[in-house]
């Protein structure tokens, strides 16, 4: 039960970032780069508490796959924090939740694992979802369209995919290992490129903005991910799929209820079809959500 709610806590929690990337006046990058060496501080200063050391020559024997999975990690979260500042967080989250259809495509290619009717069906189901979400994407005020955010999220979860079908091919890391090295690769590629396309702005965040990047540095990325790897290993599969689900319903309710961002009656069908697909495709499949490093 301890395990239960720890998981389903940092899923809780994944599912509450979209409300606090609103509210940061920052570029994506910034934001990612932020996120990525607050995060990863963090996660070091708990593996040296508990004494726990990096398998360093297990790094360089995977090093090219650990570079590779942390581009696509810091892909991921610019390309993400982008659809959220471009549409609403439901539009967001939902076209990020299509990660695990690519990622059902995918499989027979990369992985060599069978495609059955039932995944065909769901990832059929799935797509209708995602076009009944963006048929009815509307033009905001300022000009700029829900279907680029929904774009960006899109982009966003071809890119977390790639992590997840990348990290299947490291050998003798944990999730946890893992992720510290992910997270201080792309926190030290995202430097150059955030003083290249960004400037120094980075160096004097707003007062206003401080708290909120505070919170996901080290909430929603180290906290929640010691939660994650401190629990995924006790549960089975098919609960993991089940409780993972708190991630986007828990951002759906922040867009209605907080941010009172309204769908339209096709999108909620496509939300249900895309969410429920992903669902019934994950709880016997690729076990998807066992290998959920880097999300959110």
């Amino acid at each position: 039960m301890k395990s239960k709610f720890q998981f389903t806590l940092s899923m809780i929690i994944f599912g509450t970032i979209g409300l606090f990337v609103k509210y940061i006046d920052l570029s994506s990058s910034e934001i990612a780069l932020l996120r990525g060496l607050i995060g990863s501080l963090f996660l070091m200063t708990v593996i040296f508490i508990v004494k726990k050391k990096i398998p360093w020559a297990l790094v360089k024997v995977n090093a090219v796959l650990l570079l590779a999975s942390s581009i696509a990690l810091s892909a991921n979260w610019i390309f993400f924090f982008e659809s959220i500042k471009h549409t609403t967080l439901s539009n967001a989250v939902l076209s990020y939740y299509f990660a695990p259809v690519f990622v059902t495509i995918l499989s027979p290619i990369v992985l060599k694992e069978k495609l059955s009717a039932k995944k065909i069906i769901c990832i059929g189901i799935a797509m209708l979802g995602m076009l009944f979400i963006v048929g009815n994407g509307k033009v905001s005020t300022s000009g700029v369209g829900d279907l680029i955010g929904i774009g960006y999220g899109l982009i966003a979860a071809a890119f977390y995919a790639s992590l997840m079908l990348i990290n299947k091919f490291i050998k003798n890391m944990d999730g946890l290992e893992t992720t510290i090295i992910q997270l201080g690769i792309a926190t030290t590629l995202l430097m150059p490129y955030v003083f290249l396309t960004e400037g120094f702005g980075v160096l004097n965040v707003p007062g206003s903005t401080i708290p909120f990047i505070v919170i996901i540095g080290f909430v929603h990325t180290g906290f929640a991910y010691l939660l994650f790897f401190s629990s995924i290993r006790k549960l089975k599969g098919q609960s993991i799929a089940a409780l993972s689900y708190a991630d986007p319903i828990t951002s759906l309710l922040i867009s209605a209820v907080i941010l009172q961002e309204q769908m339209t009656f096709i999108q909620l069908i496509g939300g249900a079809l895309l969410l429920g697909s992903t669902f019934i495709s994950e709880n016997n499949s690729i076990r998807f959500s066992r290998r959920k490093i880097g999300y959110m």
